[in-house]
């Protein structure tokens, strides 16, 4: 069987632990009967052994099927990663939405995206990224009482995004430390009607709203300290024809967004004034998770 999972871009500025995106730059898997376990991996991570020895796919993959069926049966796993790791972009969501879905699917079991989701969430305690990777498109999704409830919205193919991929990552975990543990009432309510706004403009493609909309006082100017180039990507971005321009999930990721007609000139000035970071323009993805037997 094969499996893929989109990439997915988290907070969307104010939308802290709540709105995402997905993006058409997928990791795919392949699933064959074996006599003897072995795993075979391209792409993002090809270089690194450990990544074969301690793989995330196969132990979350394992905790399901292992329950499904007591046939110890062997399997060729081939990855082949396109999403880079540690960068902003979901890659650990990815992981575990394929995982689950392709644990399911090997044995014939329905699995439904809504169970999807919450299954995903013993791994992944927030649903920005999972609800995208599952779904595509455009979502706004909460937790109440274990359970993942989310709206969706495709999102036009008149837009693209522009990634700006940084030559080193930025710890989830350090990232997190790094935020106050008190908000003033004025910065609380700056990213709720921020956030409202944002989730609106794209419910109603009202797209010209995004780049006010997009401001953010909860996390990314304490994230972004620790790489202090991505003030100045940014600035250049919103310059130079982004719609709007966020730190992806905690970074180094920055996630732009633009109409076709000025992703490449964007792309290209990004380029320029950041040479040593790299430059994507891809497509959204409203297709979110794809089993195929």
């Amino acid at each position: 069987m094969k499996i893929s999972v989109p990439a997915t871009s988290a907070n969307l500025g104010p939308g802290f632990d709540t709105l995402g995106l997905a993006l058409n730059i997928r990791n795919h898997v392949i699933i064959k009967p074996a006599k003897f376990h072995s795993v075979s991996l391209k792409g993002e991570g090809a270089n690194n052994p450990k990544l074969k020895d301690n793989n995330m796919f196969i132990s979350t993959f394992n905790d399901f099927h292992q329950n499904f069926s007591n046939n110890k049966q062997q399997f060729r796993f081939e990855f082949q990663n396109e999403i880079p790791l540690s960068r902003g972009l979901g890659s650990s969501s990815a992981v575990i939405i394929s995982a689950i879905a392709s644990a399911y699917a090997i044995e014939g079991i329905e699995l439904n995206d809504k169970k999807l989701l919450n299954l995903a969430l013993s791994y992944e305690s927030h649903p920005d990224n999972i609800t995208p990777a599952v779904m595509g498109g455009f979502t706004v999704s909460t937790i109440h009482e274990n359970e993942v409830f989310f709206l969706r919205k495709e999102i036009p193919k008149s837009l693209k995004a522009i990634v700006v991929i940084p030559n080193r990552p930025i710890s989830t975990n350090l990232s997190r430390k790094t935020l106050p543990y008190k908000y003033t009432k004025e910065d609380v309510i700056f990213n709720i009607s921020h956030s409202s706004l944002l989730t609106a403009a794209f419910m109603t493609e009202d797209f010209r709203m995004l780049k006010r909309a997009s401001k953010d006082r909860i996390h990314q100017y304490y994230r972004m300290k620790q790489m202090p180039e991505l003030f100045a990507v940014q600035k250049v971005a919103l310059r130079n024809g982004a719609l709007m321009s966020t730190l992806s999930g905690s970074g180094s990721t920055f996630f732009n967004l633009a109409y076709g007609k000025d992703a490449v000139r964007l792309s290209k000035k990004l380029a320029e004034n950041f040479p040593h970071f790299k430059i994507m323009i891809c497509d959204f993805d409203n297709n979110g998770v794809i089993v195929e037997d």
